[in-house]
């Protein structure tokens, strides 16, 4: 039976969920459906580690020996499927991939840009979950970051509880980069592309560590200003992956010296970088459904008649043209305000007309 890669690991055997294929390819464990799994178990026995089928030994030791940080992973799973579809959800790929689990096509299986986006996103959002799970006092084996080496300015002292980037990066990258070694070729490509990428997505989480305050003093007059080390938000860290995404690197996995490397296909290209997302094979235009491209096309989706960007109509549709309709919104609307404390609104209701791709 074939070996089987999902984006948390590798597994020995198909996952068959809900239904089985008699395809040559595989079905895959993703994040939905660990959030939407993990999300009704308890944590608290060891043998609910059994119940996510898909994850490799080595994945199931650490869910044993660590439980209570599977809460933080399956938040992530969460937090990865819905980030994806809102950063996407104006361009021809709208990471609606996601809502096939646990079936996927060739756009998140063979190597492309979504794929390299969708790890190094999914790798980001389990350290970064993790981080901010010690911080919150969630997590009983880790607490607050340690006090940053750098020396404070005059105006601030170091305090707080700063998000434990450190521990989030270690138990993050031991959980996602457990695959097994697999000694096909195509496999090899596959696997170190991938785990560039889970490296490129935790390096941008890294590099988001910023400094945050809190002022004390009487009324709000910030004589003492205390400061610790906090993590953009997921959305944030997504959108600077979006821009990788948009500048990933096609590579070829070939023998320089005495090892295999990932370089780029193209003579021209500068050295890949740590933080580069990269992939192995072109995408599709996505315009029309392929389902041996792994393209469901754009007709039916919503555009922007008036957007020059890539959710305007002409690019969205990719020149098919759109249909207009009538939709009947109710928003609130003459608002007033009433003494002491609130504010009163009436509902009202009113057609907007909206474009769909033909």
């Amino acid at each position: 039976m074939s070996r089987c890669q999902n984006l948390w690991g590798w597994s020995e055997r198909p996952i068959w969920a809900h239904r089985r294929e008699k395809c040559g390819r595989c079905v895959w464990f993703w994040p939905r459906a660990l959030a939407e799994n993990g999300s009704r178990v308890a944590w608290d026995k060891s043998h609910h580690c059994r119940l996510l089928a898909g994850l490799v030994p080595d994945q199931v030791q650490m869910c044993r020996r660590n439980l209570e940080v599977m809460h933080s992973i399956v938040q992530a799973a969460s937090k990865t499927k819905s980030i994806c579809q809102k950063t996407f959800a104006g361009m021809r790929w709208n990471c609606s991939s996601i809502q096939r689990a646990p079936s996927f096509g060739p756009d998140l299986l063979k190597g492309t840009r979504e794929s390299a986006f969708v790890h190094a996103l999914s790798a980001a959002a389990i350290a970064h979950s993790i981080a901010q799970a010690c911080a919150s006092g969630s997590l009983p084996l880790c607490s607050c970051s340690s006090v940053p080496s750098e020396v404070p300015r005059l105006d601030f002292r170091w305090g707080g509880c700063g998000d434990n980037l450190h521990y989030g990066l270690q138990l993050g990258a031991a959980f996602a980069d457990s695959p097994l070694k697999s000694n096909k070729l195509g496999l090899q490509a596959l696997r170190a592309v991938n785990w560039h990428n889970n490296v490129a997505g935790r390096q941008v989480l890294s590099e988001s560590l910023d400094t945050k305050c809190k002022c004390h003093g009487v009324s709000g007059s910030c004589s003492v200003k205390t400061c610790w080390k906090a993590l953009l938000s997921l959305g944030e860290i997504a959108s600077e992956l979006k821009s990788k995404y948009l500048a990933a690197i096609r590579v070829s996995h070939r023998l320089v010296g005495h090892r295999k490397q990932l370089k780029p296909t193209e003579t021209d290209i500068r050295v890949v970088r740590e933080t580069d997302l990269v992939y192995l094979i072109n995408s599709p235009d996505y315009c029309t459904p392929n389902v041996h491209l792994g393209s469901v096309g754009t007709q039916d989706r919503q555009c922007n008649k008036t957007s020059a960007g890539s959710d305007g109509c002409n690019l969205l549709c990719c020149g098919r043209g759109y249909n207009a309709y009538m939709e009947e919104v109710v928003e609130r609307c003459r608002c007033k305000y009433r003494w002491c404390c609130y504010v009163v609104c009436k509902r009202c209701r009113r057609l907007v007309e909206r474009y769909v791709c033909k």
